[in-house]
C-alpha cells in the first residue's frame, strides 16, 4: 500500500483489514479461546517446530510466548544512524509506560495472573539472551555496527535451505559466517539468512531497517490506533499486529523534533537499574509504579503531552486518537485493572464475558 502520512488513512486501512479477517474468521468458526496452550496442535511448520522444541531449554514461559500472548506493534522509520539512535533509546526508556497504558493481560486460564501484563511478564523469561532492555543501547559507542555485534552473538535457530527448515538451535552465526555452522558446514549466510535471523530476536525494542516497538498488548479496536498516535512523538513506519502471523500496514514517515529532543531530555538522566526497575515492575504494578519521588503515572502525563503537542503540530486533527490512552493516564487505572474489576463484580469470577467485551 502507498506510504500515507495521516493516522486517519491508516486506521481506516486497519477497518478493511479486521472486516476482511471477520469474514473469514466467521466461515471457518474461529474463536478466541481460554485453554491452555499445551491443548492446542501445532502443525509442522518447520521454524515454530524448531522453537517449540528449543524454547524450553532457555526459559520456562517460551512456549506461552509462542501459543498465548498478542502484541500490537508500532514500527518507526528513520532518517540516519544518529536518528535510529535518538529513537531507539527513547523507545526503550518509555517501553514500560506504553506497556502500562496498555496492559490488558491479567488472566491465565481463567483466573488472575497476578499480573497487569502477562504477556509483557512471560516476556522475562523466555530466553534472556535474545530479549530485554539492551543496556549497550545507551552507551556512547552505540550504533549500527554495535548491534549487528549483539545480533552475531544471539544464538541462532535454524537456517532455510531448499523449502525446509534446518534445527541449528544454539549455534553461532559468527560461526555460520566462517562457514563452520554445525548444521551446514563449508556453507556461507547469505543475506536472507541475516534477515531471517534478526527476526528471532525479541527485546523490547528490535532493530531491522526500522526501529519495532514491542511493548504493548493487543486489545480491542478503539485502543489500536491509539498506539501509533501514542508514538508519533517521533516517527512511525507502520503498524504491525500479531500473534504470530504479521498483519502490516502503512503509515509513511511523521517525524516531530521538538517532541523527540523533549523525551530525550526526559530519560537523559535515567539510569540503567532504574530502566531494568521499570521493565520488570511495571507488568505487575502498572502506571502504579514507583518512580523517584512520584509514580510512573506522573512521567505518562508528561510523555502524552509530548505525543498530543506533537500532534497538534503536524496539524491532521489526530489528537482525538489518543483520547483512550489519555483516560488511562487521568485516572491511573489501566485496561487490565477496569477487566479485573468486572471480574471480580459483574462477571461473578468468570472470565468467559471477557470475549464479548473485547470482540472486534
Amino acid at each position: 500500500m502507498p506510504a500515507n502520512r495521516r493516522i486517519h488513512w491508516h486506521c481506516a486501512s486497519l477497518s478493511l483489514t479486521w472486516q476482511g479477517l471477520r469474514s473469514i474468521s466467521k466461515g471457518i468458526g474461529l474463536a478466541q479461546s481460554p485453554w491452555p496452550w499445551y491443548h492446542l496442535k501445532l502443525d509442522e511448520m518447520g521454524r515454530y517446530e524448531i522453537m517449540r522444541n528449543y524454547m524450553p531449554k532457555v526459559g520456562s514461559l517460551g512456549l506461552d510466548m509462542m501459543f498465548r500472548t498478542c502484541t500490537v506493534q508500532v514500527n518507526l522509520d528513520f532518517s540516519s544512524e544518529t536518528d535510529m539512535i535518538r529513537k531507539f533509546r527513547v523507545g526503550l526508556a518509555l517501553q514500560p509506560i506504553a506497556t502500562a497504558l496498555f496492559a490488558n493481560s491479567p488472566f491465565v486460564e481463567g483466573k488472575p495472573s497476578g499480573y497487569l501484563s502477562m504477556r509483557s511478564q512471560i516476556w522475562t523469561d523466555t530466553d534472556n539472551n535474545r530479549t530485554g532492555m539492551l543496556p549497550f543501547v545507551f552507551d556512547g559507542s552505540f550504533g549500527f555496527e554495535q548491534y549487528v555485534d549483539y545480533a552475531l552473538d544471539v544464538p541462532m535457530y535454524f537456517v532455510y535451505r531448499k523449502k525446509k527448515y534446518i534445527d541449528c538451535t544454539g549455534m553461532s552465526f559468527r560461526d555460520f559466517i566462517a562457514g563452520k555452522l554445525p548444521s551446514l558446514p563449508g556453507e556461507l549466510p547469505n543475506f536472507n539468512d541475516w534477515e531471517n535471523h534478526l527476526t528471532t530476536i525479541f527485546p523490547e525494542v528490535r532493530l531491522k531497517r526500522y526501529l519495532e516497538m514491542r511493548g504493548a498488548d493487543g486489545g480491542p479496536w478503539r485502543r489500536l490506533c491509539a498506539l501509533p498516535a501514542f508514538w508519533c512523538l517521533f516517527g512511525m513506519h507502520y503498524l504491525s499486529m500479531y500473534p504470530h502471523i504479521d498483519t502490516h500496514t502503512q503509515v509513511g514517515i511523521l517525524y516531530d523534533e521538538v517532541s523527540l529532543q523533549n523525551a530525550l531530555d526526559i530519560i537523559a538522566d535515567w539510569t540503567l537499574e532504574e530502566r531494568q526497575m521499570l521493565r520488570n515492575k511495571v507488568p505487575k504494578t502498572g502506571l502504579k509504579t514507583p518512580f523517584r519521588d512520584g509514580l510512573l503515572k506522573h512521567v505518562a502525563e508528561d510523555v502524552l503531552k509530548l505525543a498530543k503537542d506533537g500532534l497538534e503540530r503536524r496539524g491532521f486533527k489526530e489528537t482525538g486518537f489518543l483520547n483512550a490512552v489519555a483516560e488511562v493516564v487521568r485516572t491511573g487505572v489501566t485496561p487490565a485493572e477496569k477487566l479485573l474489576e468486572m471480574y471480580h463484580g459483574p462477571w461473578g469470577q468468570c472470565v468467559d464475558p471477557v470475549f464479548e467485551e473485547l470482540l472486534y
